[in-house]
């Protein structure tokens, strides 16, 4: 898939809206608790991409995963990271909470791209950065509540392991090792259910919580993470974190709509600085481009 800058952009928007669904869909289940929905979302990943992948990339995606050397290998457990801590951050704390939490994604994304990459960060993004980095910290210090601490540690581990992720897709691009990271994402799916299924046993999701979990697994998870690698081969690693921040808004909106989880002001508030700092900062983008 070759794509323009721009709707790499409007792909992007696509992706966070899908990864957006998952704090109201877990407020719907019924008995499925902890490791047990990260296990059968990400089994359901799994199962979805052995049929998306080939479907794309043909048999021979199978032989790029056992050549794709050390960057698909962190990747993967990057994606494995992701999916696991997220979902266990859920059952923890607030949607809002653990989405806020997620959005000091592009302060480490912009880091680590600066330390091991090298890339020049342009002073738009620097202050876009800024602004939604306020806007964080203000819906940040009003949801960290007492009791929610682990999960709020949890969910830490999200952008971490984004910011590493990105980073290595970015890096293998430029050193041109050419590596098609799209099959990490079924990596760390692997990984995930390897590593929660010990940990949700005794099962006790009902047929209502598989079926939601199905839906996430395939459109929350298999469809979007694939199309977030094919987007990081146009966008920047700083700028695929701004958008990514988007999913705080989408997400807090439909938790609200769907679960009843009624945000505070001071979210909704925070919300909005880092909305329009992503809006300024691709209209300014596009136009110097253009």
């Amino acid at each position: 898939m070759k794509l323009t800058h721009a709707k790499a952009v409007f792909l992007m928007v696509g992706v966070t809206m899908m990864w957006s669904i998952a704090g109201v869909v877990t407020r719907q289940l019924e008995h499925a608790r902890s490791f047990e929905i990260t296990f059968w979302r990400s089994f359901f990943t799994v199962l979805s991409l052995l049929v998306i992948l080939p479907a794309f990339q043909g048999r021979q995606v199978f032989a790029r995963i056992r050549r794709g050397g050390t960057p698909l290998w962190i990747s993967g457990l990057c994606w494995s990271v992701m999916f696991t801590a997220f979902m266990v951050a859920l059952t923890l704390t607030s949607v809002a909470n653990v989405l806020v939490t997620m959005s000091v994604g592009p302060f480490l994304t912009a880091l680590m791209a600066r330390v091991f990459i090298g890339h020049r960060i342009p002073l738009r993004t620097w202050l876009a950065i800024l602004v939604a980095g306020t806007g964080i910290a203000y819906m940040y210090a009003a949801q960290v509540t007492g009791g929610q601490l682990a999960g709020t540690l949890v969910a830490l581990c999200v952008p971490l392991a984004g910011a590493v992720n990105w980073t290595v897709v970015q890096r293998s691009n430029a050193r041109g090792l050419n590596v098609d990271l799209v099959p990490a994402v079924l990596v760390g799916a692997v990984m995930s259910v390897l590593a929660t299924l010990p940990l949700a046993l005794p099962l006790q999701a009902s047929a209502h919580d598989v079926g939601l979990l199905a839906v996430l697994g395939v459109f929350q998870l298999a469809i979007p993470c694939s199309l977030s690698v094919v987007c990081a081969r146009v966008l920047k690693a700083p700028e695929i974190a701004l958008l990514a921040s988007l999913e705080v808004i989408f997400g807090i909106l439909l938790a609200w709509a769907g679960a009843g989880e009624v945000p505070s002001q001071t979210v909704l508030a925070g919300g909005a600085l880092v909305l329009g700092a992503l809006v300024v900062n691709e209209v300014i983008g596009f136009r110097q481009r253009a």
